[in-house]
This record gives structure tokens, sequence and C-alpha cells, in this order.
């Protein structure tokens, strides 16, 4: 299963302060044993909401709200996408970068996939049209 791990902004990340040498030192062992492992997908960090923007859908009206954002426990700071076979792996895993880390609190969210839908909602050609859709996101990624 895929599961997308959030990590809450805090008043240091929202303020745009860089880590520290030795967390740089400790993250980056970190992230070379969970990649080894085979368990993480992708991940970054994001930068402070100042920088950000949201963009809303109402009654068929579009409204854009400029960073930053106040309502900071509801703020992400960085995410990973994870590979786990469960998610108490997603949380052991989860454990040891929040050890590594120091400090911080993340939200884990299983990521829907297709054998969740019914076979008469995500038919055989909407699987296939999202294939083939996928694989071009990933020749995207590779190229921009």
């Amino acid at each position: 299963m895929k599961v997308l791990g959030m990590l809450r902004a805090d008043p240091s990340s929202e303020a745009g302060q860089p880590p520290t040498k030795d967390q740089m030192e400790r993250m980056g062992a970190f992230l070379e044993e969970v990649t080894n492992a085979g368990v993480i997908l992708s991940g970054d960090g994001l930068r402070p909401t100042k920088y950000g923007k949201r963009v809303s859908l109402k009654d068929g009206k579009f409204s854009v709200v400029d960073g930053p954002f106040t309502e900071s426990k509801e703020l992400v700071a960085s995410y990973a996408l994870l590979q786990v076979d469960s998610m108490e792996e997603a949380e052991k895993w989860t454990r040891r970068f929040l050890e590594v880390f120091g400090q911080g609190q993340c939200e884990l969210r299983p990521i829907i996939e297709a054998s969740d839908f019914p076979s008469d909602v995500f038919t055989a050609e909407e699987q296939a049209r999202e294939a083939k859709t996928r694989a071009q996101m990933e020749k995207n990624a590779r190229h921009r």
C-alpha cells in the first residue's frame, strides 16, 4: 500500500529556517536507510506558506488567497510517499523519521488504489487510460 506522510509545520519551518549541518547529516543517513529498504518513493520539504496560494472553487466562482496562512496546526512542512505493507509499517518508519528529526507531528494517510473502487465505477477502459496517464506523469517527472 502507498501512504502519504505529512510533517506538520512549526514556527521554524514557517520562518524558512534551514536545518543545521547535523540535522542534514542525520536526515541524509535516514533517507539512505529508508530508500535502501525500498520504502520511500518520494519526498520533499515545502517552502513556507508565504510563498503559497490557496485556490478554491465555490458556486462556480474561483478565489485565490495568497499565503502566508495562519492556521499553523493545519500546515504541512514536508511530505513523504511510502510503499509499505501496512499502516503499522508506515507508523514504524514515521517514528524513526521523528526520532531522527528530533520533534514534530506527522499525519499518515493511505492512498486510494484502483482496487478500492468497484469495477463498474473504475472500468477497464478507465484503468487503461489512467495507466497511460501515469506513465506520462513519470516521463514528465524525469524530464522537467
